[in-house]
C-alpha cells in the first residue's frame, strides 16, 4: 500500500524536496531547468488587511530566481465557484507584497498551478493554461497565469506533463513501477522515491488511514442525509396534498412539499451531520496525542463551521501534540475561539 500522492499533506511533503519542485515547475510551465536556478518556499498563509477578511491558505508557494511567485494547489473535491476561489487566492498573492507608498512596478508575476481531482470542463484537454486576453486572443498582460491539470482525464500521449498526471493518479506500488520503466525524467523518479519513503512511515500511514476513514464517512453520511431528506420531502408533500384536495392538492402539495422538505431537510441534516462527523474525526486523531481536556473536546464538538473544522482536521493530522494543535487552531479560551 502507498499513501496517495493526491493527499494534500503528501503534496506538501513532495514539494518540500526542492529538486522535485524544480522539475515539476519546469515541466508544467514548459520552461528549461536553467531558468530555475533557485527556489524559495514561502509562508502559505496569506495576509489579511482587516480582522474579518477571509484568510487565504495555500498548499505550496514558491519563488523563482526572477521573482515570479508560484502557487501550487491540489483540490481533491468539487467546489462551487472554484474559478472565483482560484482567482481570489491568486489576487491576494499578487498584491500581498506591495507595501504602502510603492508603485505598481514592484508587483510580481504570479502563476497558479491547480491539480484538480475532478473535471473542470467537458473538454478532453487535461492541461489548460489561462491568461488575460481580449476577444481576439491578444494578451493584455502575462502578469497572471493559471495552469489547470485535470487528473480525471487520462492522457493517451507521452510527455512530461502526462507523466506527472500518471504519477498523481498512482494507487499501487505496481503503478509506480510502471511509471519508472517508461523513461520519465529525474524529477518524477525523485518524487517516486519521496512517496515510497513516506509510504513506509507508520505514523503517516495511520494518519492517511484516518483521512480515508473521514472521506468514506462523509460520503456515507451524505447518502444517508439525502435518503432521509427525500423521504421527509415526499411525506410532507403527500400530507399537504391530501389536505388541499385530491386533484389539485396532490399535484400542488406534493410538488411544493417535496421541494421545501427536501431542501430544508438536506440543508439542515447535511450541515449538522457533516460538522459532527468532521469533529469526531478530529477527536479521533487528537486522542492519540494524549488525554483530551474537556473544554477542548467541547469546543471541537460545538463548532459547526465546516471551513474551520476542515482546517482543524489538517492541523490535527500535522500536529504531534495537543499543545501544537491548540496553538495552530488558536483554541485556548472562549475569547480566542470567538476570534478564530
Amino acid at each position: 500500500m502507498i499513501v496517495s500522492p493526491r493527499w494534500d499533506y503528501v503534496v506538501k511533503e513532495l514539494f518540500r524536496d526542492i529538486e522535485v519542485l524544480r522539475y515539476f515547475i519546469s515541466d508544467i510551465l514548459g520552461i528549461p531547468l536553467s531558468r530555475i536556478r533557485s527556489l524559495r518556499l514561502k509562508n502559505t498563509f496569506l495576509w489579511k488587511r482587516r480582522k474579518k477578511e477571509k484568510q487565504g491558505i495555500l498548499d505550496v508557494v514558491a519563488e523563482l530566481n526572477d521573482d515570479t511567485v508560484i502557487d501550487i494547489e491540489l483540490q481533491a473535491k468539487v467546489y462551487d465557484c472554484w474559478d472565483k476561489r482560484q482567482l481570489f487566492y491568486l489576487s491576494k498573492l499578487y498584491t500581498e507584497d506591495l507595501q504602502t507608498g510603492q508603485d505598481y512596478s514592484y508587483l510580481r508575476k504570479c502563476v497558479g498551478i491547480s491539480i484538480l481531482n475532478f473535471n473542470l470542463s467537458d473538454r478532453e484537454k487535461y492541461h489548460t493554461v489561462y491568461w488575460l486576453m481580449d476577444e481576439e486572443g491578444n494578451r493584455l498582460s502575462d502578469i497572471l497565469e493559471v495552469h489547470v491539470l485535470e487528473l480525471t482525464k487520462k492522457p493517451d500521449e507521452a510527455g512530461a506533463v502526462e507523466d506527472w498526471i500518471r504519477f498523481f493518479n498512482a494507487e499501487t506500488e505496481e503503478d509506480l513501477e510502471m511509471i519508472k520503466t517508461s523513461g520519465v525524467n529525474m524529477g518524477i523518479l525523485r518524487a517516486i522515491g519521496v512517496l515510497e519513503r513516506l509510504s513506509m512511515s507508520n505514523p503517516l500511514r495511520l494518519r492517511f488511514e484516518a483521512y480515508l476513514k473521514s472521506v468514506r464517512d462523509e460520503r456515507a453520511w451524505k447518502m444517508h442525509v439525502w435518503k432521509e431528506a427525500t423521504a421527509a420531502g415526499m411525506a410532507a408533500g403527500r400530507a399537504e396534498g391530501m389536505t388541499i384536495g385530491k386533484a389539485e392538492g396532490m399535484t400542488i402539495g406534493k410538488a411544493e412539499g417535496m421541494t421545501i422538505g427536501k431542501a430544508e431537510g438536506m440543508t439542515i441534516g447535511k450541515a449538522e451531520g457533516m460538522a459532527t462527523g468532521k469533529a469526531e474525526d478530529i477527536l479521533y486523531l487528537l486522542e492519540s496525542r494524549g488525554d483530551l481536556p474537556d473544554d477542548l473536546r467541547t469546543a471541537i464538538l460545538s463548532e459547526k463551521n465546516m471551513d474551520k473544522l476542515h482546517q482543524w482536521f489538517i492541523f490535527a493530522v500535522e500536529s504531534r501534540s495537543l499543545e501544537e494543535f491548540q496553538k495552530k487552531a488558536a483554541i485556548e479560551n472562549d475569547k480566542s475561539r470567538s476570534e478564530f
